[in-house]
């Protein structure tokens, strides 16, 4: 599979089976205009998974017209290196959607990247980061 002829799903609904539930709770972490979560069930703190969740509004410009609204979201998963040093690995999602765009098309948007994070045509891009 191939990039160059990726093929997705639009208009179709994404849904997850299986698997065990991972639990965030709100840690009190001061993030502007979003929330900060982490996983309490992981008790040491320097491998905790933590997700950031940010909004920022569209605005009214002088003529009259609107900026798009912007939602970011990222998950962070820490892992201790065998040198003993704590690097993040993080995955970040963001979208941009004018506020006149109808909710199912910004849904679609959704549904469209995530297919991008899974899809078999995306595999080697994830894996060994190939564009062919």
């Amino acid at each position: 599979m191939s990039l160059r002829n990726m093929v997705l799903k639009s208009g179709t609904t994404l849904g997850v089976t299986g698997g065990t539930d991972v639990t965030f709770s709100d840690d009190g972490v001061t993030v502007p205009g979003g929330v900060h979560l982490m996983v309490p069930a992981v008790a040491d703190y320097r491998v905790r998974p933590s997700s950031t969740f940010r909004f920022r509004a569209p605005t009214l410009q002088s003529d009259g017209s609107y900026t798009r609204d912007k939602k970011t979201c990222s998950y962070t998963v820490p892992v201790i290196l065998a040198s003993g040093k704590v690097v993040n690995n993080v995955i970040r999602v963001e979208r941009e959607v004018h506020p006149e765009m109808m909710a199912a098309a910004a849904l679609d948007l959704n549904v469209m990247a995530a297919q991008m994070l899974f899809d078999s045509d995306s595999t080697s891009f994830w894996a060994a980061g190939s564009i062919s």
